[in-house]
């Protein structure tokens, strides 16, 4: 089953990643995205080992971000690939059936072309500005989302679509009601006081909508 939310790591080192990753483990996330830009293949798995130990702990669902390899190596749960990553087709290859395979989209084309290559999630974006993506695409916003998501459904398609990019509480009613299965946040969430509270918002906002 996909959240509602992905809690996508961030940090200024890996340690930090593995700090935060820890903190939202215990404020009660179900899903959690290693993602560490700028690494060396063997930071990232020793990261990604260090990842699965605290989410095997809670239990927590761990997808690795753009290295199937180390998903592999790790056990972790999937792996999201962006549009510049590995083919879905390879990953799944690579990792079998019963691994998550998420991609990364930013139009109407880029879904259908992961859709047919069986998918298990898109995260869709961005919704407004982020700092987290250094190469960021056209933005979505609310009505963008609504408008895709009508295509997709009138050409069969209903695959999970989680929001991502530049997400914020005042967010969350409008992008529930655009049909979207639920969000990704990475830095709003990081900084939170309190990030069970948002854990708890956001399993109400869309497991309402979704009834």
């Amino acid at each position: 089953m996909i959240s509602n939310l992905h809690y996508i790591s961030q940090g200024e080192t890996p340690i930090e990643h593995l700090e935060n990753i820890l903190r939202m483990c215990a404020a009660g996330a179900d899903w959690v995205q290693l993602r560490l830009k700028d690494e060396s293949f063997e930071t990232v798995l020793k990261t990604a080992k260090a990842a699965k130990e605290i989410c095997i702990d809670f239990p927590v669902k761990l997808i690795i971000n753009d290295f199937p390899e180390v998903a592999k190596k790790v056990n972790a749960d999937g792996v999201h690939l962006g549009k510049e990553d590995k083919c879905p087709l390879a990953a799944r290859k690579l990792l079998g059936p019963d691994k998550i395979i998420g991609g990364t989209a930013n139009t109407l084309e880029d879904c259908e072309g992961l859709c047919k290559k069986q998918v298990d999630y898109i995260g869709l974006g961005p919704f407004r500005f982020t700092t987290t993506k250094k190469k960021l695409s056209s933005i979505l916003g609310a009505e963008g989302y609504r408008k895709l998501l009508n295509s997709l459904r009138t050409k069969g398609n209903s695959i999970p679509v989680i929001a991502i990019g530049g997400i914020i509480p005042e967010d969350l009613p409008v992008l529930a009601e655009s049909g979207v299965h639920g969000v990704a946040i990475s830095g709003w969430l990081t900084t939170h006081p309190q990030p069970e509270m948002i854990f708890r918002e956001i399993h109400n906002q869309f497991s309402e909508k979704q009834l």
